[in-house]
Formats: structure tokens, sequence, C-alpha cells
């Protein structure tokens, strides 16, 4: 008989497949819950990749409408529970669980979205189910991701679980590019196949991670709460970072926005837009590690705000149709640049000013604010696109941008000053 080694192989973070160099130097709790977040993630690519194809060019919902939908996808739902599920878990330090939680939910919401049909409130509620789920489970697990990490090598900590998280979203839009080529239109065959694969990560996170090991330290003999936790408002290093990640989240347009601009820039079948997002995120995982990195040797601000500067380039290419189509392809992989610079990094610079009996309620309490700066900027990206032209969202979002650099550059200068 052969001996099943590779449950084991995961619970000490190595895999025949997917090798750590030793060179990232990161527990292996950060690879493992690498591995459920890359399941998760080819889950949940394969359906937001045709988001923009189902809701706008098979459902025929307005621009207006998609950009609701989009809002609540990317942000709003994420911030109903995020903070809740951030305090419960600091008081009770019970990270895993609620972060297991939160992926059960996001895998029952798929076969949901396939019962909804083309009822817009109802399926505004089933993203909803669905961006809760992302809600609850993402501040406990970056918690855990911090827990297991040295200070000094935070982001490439971060990087190292965004890049197997980012693997995900390569082979998610890839996997459903695939499924609608060979049948096409077959929508519901891509809600179940995704189904499937999120129980895979569900049963990774909740039979190969063990539960934290949390620092043990008290402030001032009171147990973790909403006062304690809005309290760390007051610290004047970490408002500065939910300040500047929130005016430059209002000015950055979601993906599925960016991808129909390129799509209709060139002309393309709308087939390809899961394509987009599998060149995204290919760059992401590319970038990631290097960006996490850098990050740590040069400074997480100057990457974080470079990441940002991406998105302006960005905006300039959209602007340009007359560039050709290499150029507008080239915004694709800039996005994903720009994603490997900006998430993780910031991820790193909240949890480096956070005390550990509040750091999960903290990370809550910064995606709170920038997922609502999300949902803001796709409700006015799509309200502007409605209201104008095509190109009216881009420049205001371009000149929106280019003041919150400015603004945050001051703003996270200050910050290192304190």
């Amino acid at each position: 008989m052969y001996q099943l080694d590779w449950v084991a192989q995961l619970r000490s973070g190595k895999t025949p497949t997917l090798s750590q160099p030793r060179s990232l130097d990161v527990s292996p709790t950060v690879w493992q819950l690498g591995y459920t977040s890359f399941f998760t993630d080819v889950s949940s690519e394969m359906v937001s990749s045709i988001l923009p194809l189902y809701f706008v060019l098979h459902l025929h919902f307005s621009p207006l409408q998609f950009g609701v939908l989009d809002g609540i996808y990317q942000g709003a739902a994420v911030a109903l529970l995020s903070l809740a599920s951030g305090i419960y878990s600091d008081r009770r330090r019970r990270h895993k669980e609620v972060a297991t939680a939160g992926y059960a939910l996001s895998a029952i919401s798929k076969v949901a979205l396939l019962a909804a049909g083309n009822v817009w409130p109802v399926v505004a509620g089933v993203l909803a189910l669905d961006r809760v789920g992302k809600g609850i489970r993402t501040a406990p697990r970056d918690a855990m991701i911090s827990f297991c990490s040295r200070r000094e090598r935070l982001a490439t900590a971060f990087a190292v679980h965004r890049g197997l998280d980012a693997g995900g979203a390569v082979v998610g839009p890839l996997v459903a590019y695939l499924l609608l080529r060979l049948v096409p239109g077959a929508f519901d065959l891509v809600l179940v196949a995704s189904t499937c694969i999120a129980l895979v990560g569900l049963g990774v996170i909740g039979l190969l991670v063990d539960k934290p090991r949390v620092p043990a330290t008290a402030v001032g003999g009171e147990m973790p709460s909403l006062r304690l936790s809005f309290g760390l408002w007051r610290q004047p290093r970490f408002r500065a970072i939910v300040l500047a990640g929130g005016a430059l989240s209002v000015a950055t347009a979601s993906d599925g926005f960016i991808y129909l601009m390129i799509q209709k820039n060139t002309n393309s079948s709308a087939s390809v837009i899961p394509l987009f997002a599998f060149l995204t995120a290919l760059c992401y995982l590319v970038f990631s590690v290097p960006a996490g990195r850098l990050a740590d040797q040069w400074g997480r601000e100057k990457v974080f705000l470079a990441g940002y500067a991406m998105v302006v380039l960005i905006y300039g290419i959209l602007l340009s149709p007359g560039l050709g189509s290499g150029a507008q392809f080239a915004a694709v992989g800039l996005f994903g640049a720009y994603y490997a610079a900006t998430d993780g990094v910031l991820a790193a610079l909240a949890s480096s000013t956070l005390s550990p009996e509040l750091r999960t309620s903290g990370l809550a309490l910064m995606n709170t604010a920038t997922s609502l700066s999300r949902l803001v900027s796709s409700v006015l990206f799509g309200w502007l696109w409605v209201s104008g032209t095509m190109k009216t969202p881009v420049w205001s979002f371009l000149i929106g941008l280019s003041a919150a650099i400015v603004i945050s550059v001051l703003i996270l200068a200050n910050r290192r000053h304190e």
C-alpha cells in the first residue's frame, strides 16, 4: 500500500507542487492559508470574471445597475460584518473558526447566485452574502498571518499569501473562459464548478490550518470591544493609514469597469473579458513577492503609493484608445502590478501599527473603511458613465486619484514623524 502523506505535507507547509523558497523565510501557516485562498479564489474569480459579461451583456443591466452590484461585490457587504467578526475574534481568540465561517458563506453563495436568475434584488442579496463571507474572514485571516510572522518580514509574508491568492485568480478566469468557449452561454456550469472548488478551499482551512498562538498582552485589563476598536482611530499612525487607504480607494475604478473600457476601446469580443481578469491575476502573481520584499527593504509607504501611480497611468491609457490594442492590453498588466504593490502592503502597514490584542479589530476597521470607499467608487463610476460619455468617469477619476495620491503622501509623511 502507498502512504498518503499529502495531508502531513500540507500541515507542515510543504507540498510536492507548491514549493517554498527558503529565502522567503515565512511560517508554514502562511502557506497553508495561502492554499486556502488559492482554491477559494479559483472559485471566486470564476464568478467575478464573468460578472461584467453576465450582468451587462447577458442580463442587460444598465451601467448604473452594474455599478451598484459591483459596489456590493467589491466592498459594501465586506463592511457589514467585518468589524463585528474582528471584535469577536479578538475577544474569543477564535480567529480560525471565524475565518472558516466566512469561507463557508462564500461557498454557499455560488449556488445561490445560480438560483437567483435575473431578479435584480435577489442577485444583489446573493452577492452581498458572498461578500459578507469575505468580510468575516479577511481580518482574522490576516491577523493569523501577522501573528506567525516577524515584524520585519510582514510585507513578505502577506506577499506570499497574496501570491497564492493571485494564483487562484489566474486559474479561475482561465477555467471560466474555457468553459464558456466549450459551452457558450453556460453560466450555470461555471457557477456549479466554482462551488465545488470553493468546498476544497473550505476543507483546507478546516482540516489543515492550526489555531494561531496570539501573544498574551492586555489593554488596561479590558476585553476587546466596539469602543476600544473605534478608539484605534485616535492613534495617529493607524488613522493615517486608514485615511490614505480610503481616499485612494474612492478614486480607483474596479476591475469590471476597467475591463469593460478596454473591451470597448479595442472592439474585442465580450468573451475575452475573463481573459483580462486572467492577465491581471497573472501579473499580480508574478509581482506579488518581489513587491512585498521591496516594501520590507525600501519602505512600505513608497511601494504602496507607487502602486496607485500605476493606476494613474492606466487611466491615461484608457483615455488614449489611439495608442492601439497593445497599450490597452498593457493596462491589464499594470492593474495586476498595482494589486501586487498595494493589497498585502496595506495589510502589512496596518499590522505593524496595531497591538496583538486589537489587531484583528483594527484590520477589520481598515477593511471597513476601504470597502465602503470601493462601494462609493463603483456607484460613482457607473453614475458618471450613464450621465456623460465613456471618458467622463475616467477623466474624473484621473483627477481625483492624482489629488488623493498627493494628500496620502502628506498624511503618511506626517505619520512617520509622530
